[in-house]
């Protein structure tokens, strides 16, 4: 591949030692936690060469600088850069040079198995030999992978064969949830850019994607599996759904004639959307463990439970004992707790406090500044 023989070549060149590349879902977002931590070294570290790699079909910001992913520039970005930053894994082909320090934020904490843990992969154009060798040998080249809790951290070492440094912070995408001073505006954001009229409330709507239900090579298929008909007529005077897909999904959902729904997929941070958020709708997502921290009502629709659970990806803990927030398997079931769900809190109080104790206890809104001097430590170590 032309693109892996360039990156050995600008591999000869001088590293930047100033110069730090980030990166978030392939390049799809500007968010989670690549974006906190470029945020807080941009605010603090002027001196710093701060880019963003991002795909060719999205903008981000105008006042930022950026790179398109796969191609030359991007390579030679990749070649000359002190630090990588991602969240997900990056091309199995790309070359790390020793000089260079890949700090991997990961994107959530796990409930389905993951990587070398998994029994089947069922995913496009790869099996489970296959798939556990590519991430075992992607792993290997990360110098520091961030984990958001003590139950992560254990999951971490074994299922990815990390044996580096394990930053144990919490999550820096978190900080937000702690600066309630920018909550007002966030929220006013979220209203205004969907055209919500605030005597409305939102439900977000957040699932995760099946490994089994692929249509290409890293894009998965996705429909509701309820009745937005049914939603409308119910619960249309009183709330808007904001649906989120996964970054995986390759569907575009439509939502023509239906007032009360907006397709939320491509908002560029999903923090802003739990902040809007009344009501939080998933089913085995890690945006359970970040919405918790809001300690608001969740609801966990589970319409496919047992394949999930047994055949398609297993958790690592007792799914249908500890979410905190009720589990229903059908559409009436789901409609029915919508309807009751501003008694949440008070049938759900005693299982969200078990939950925030064990996933939620590093994060203190200074993660993303605790990560930046580690980066900084790095890019300023003597003799590198």
């Amino acid at each position: 591949m032309i693109l892996h023989v360039l990156m050995r070549i600008f591999s000869w060149m001088p590293v930047k030692k100033n110069r730090i590349l980030f990166e978030s879902f392939l390049g799809k977002q500007f968010s989670d936690n690549p974006k906190a931590i470029y945020e807080k070294l941009r605010m603090e570290h002027p001196e710093l060469e701060l880019i963003f790699s991002k795909d060719q079909q999205v903008t981000f910001e105008k006042n930022m600088m950026t790179v398109n992913r796969m191609t030359i520039r991007w390579i030679y970005v990749l070649a000359t850069s002190r630090i990588w930053v991602s969240n997900s894994r990056l091309p199995s082909w790309l070359y790390k040079r020793p000089q260079t320090l890949y700090l991997q934020t990961w994107h959530g904490t796990p409930l389905k198995k993951l990587a070398l843990d998994m029994e089947d992969v069922q995913m496009a154009n790869t099996s489970t030999e296959k798939y556990k060798k590519g991430f075992k040998q992607e792993a290997a080249k990360w110098d520091i992978l961030i984990s958001p809790n003590a139950y992560s951290s254990e999951i971490f070492r074994r299922a990815f064969h990390f044996e580096k440094e394990l930053l144990e912070t919490g999550y820096p995408r978190n900080d937000i949830f702690y600066q309630t001073e920018k909550h007002e505006e966030i929220i006013k954001r979220i209203y205004a850019h969907y055209q919500i009229t605030s005597d409305k409330k939102i439900i977000l709507y957040a699932p995760t994607w099946r490994d089994d239900q692929f249509i290409v090579q890293g894009g998965y298929s996705f429909s509701l599996p309820f009745s937005c008909e049914q939603f409308e007529k119910q619960f249309g005077g009183d709330y808007v759904m904001l649906v989120r897909t996964h970054y995986l999904v390759g569907d575009q959902l439509n939502f023509d004639g239906l007032p009360s729904f907006r397709n939320a997929s491509s908002y560029p941070d999903i923090s802003d959307l739990y902040l809007a958020a009344d009501l939080m709708i998933t089913d085995y997502s890690s945006v359970m463990f970040d919405y918790a921290h809001l300690k608001r009502p969740m609801l966990f629709y589970a319409y496919d439970l047992e394949h999930y659970r047994d055949r398609l990806r297993g958790f690592y803990f007792d799914f249908e004992a500890e979410v905190p927030g009720p589990l229903v398997l059908e559409e009436s079931q789901l409609f029915a707790e919508i309807q009751q769900y501003s008694d949440w809190h008070q049938r759900f109080e005693d299982k969200l406090t078990v939950f925030t104790e064990k996933f939620c206890t590093w994060d203190d809104g200074q993660v993303s500044r605790k990560v930046s001097d580690r980066i900084l430590k790095s890019v300023y170590e003597k003799g590198k």
